[in-house]
């Protein structure tokens, strides 16, 4: 089996089953930020989706603003594209994630940088529910809900947002199995995908 946790960030060490992510407002040129909580409440890491042409990228710090690891567009057009999830204190590149460009499903991959072998895909609920988000006029305040699914096609996990009209967006990220996925490239991609599909 394949060690999982060689594609964490060095400087975090997500143990346990249950976190929450959320969109906390927007910084003064309005580019929306994200943190990670665990089940206590306590801030795991920030993040600020910096939106530049191309080259998005997300810095991720801690709680006292050091960077520990940043997610970068390798290739973007519109929602679909690669990003590289690289750890920045030892520079080493960690796990792809990567969008393949649906109107019924939103599918996202997270694979080995190195091989490119799959890790596990985060999958949006059905085909109603995605159409209605993307062509409702209220459609952006429906809750996603993804299901998380490891190598083996085996459903491991959910990430579930509630209803955010007028609020921002927050999800509750449970794992059922911690050991057949990456738990830290799946709770950063929850705030990425979410950064990406909303902006």
């Amino acid at each position: 089996m394949t060690d999982l946790q060689q594609y964490g960030p060095s400087a975090i060490d997500l143990a346990g089953s249950q976190y929450t992510v959320e969109q906390t407002g927007r910084d003064k040129n309005f580019r929306p930020e994200y943190e990670a909580r665990d089940v206590t409440g306590d801030t795991l890491f920030r993040t600020t989706y910096q939106m530049y042409e191309g080259k998005d990228e997300f810095p991720f710090v801690d709680a006292d603003g050091s960077e520990i690891c940043r997610v970068k567009a390798i290739d973007t057009w519109d929602i679909a594209g690669e990003y590289l999830l690289t750890d920045s204190r030892t520079d080493e590149e960690l796990v792809i994630l990567d969008n393949n460009l649906s109107l019924l499903q939103d599918t996202w991959r997270l694979r080995d940088a190195e091989d490119e072998s799959l890790l596990a895909e985060i999958r949006s609920r059905g085909a109603v529910i995605t159409l209605a988000r993307k062509f409702l006029p209220v459609g952006q305040g429906i809750a996603h809900k993804y299901e998380i699914i490891d190598a083996e096609g085996n459903s491991v996990g959910s990430i579930e947002g509630e209803f955010a009209l007028f609020d921002f967006d927050q999800y509750e990220i449970n794992l059922a199995d911690m050991s057949s996925v990456p738990t830290e490239p799946v709770v950063i991609a929850a705030i990425v995908i979410d950064a990406i599909q909303g902006n």
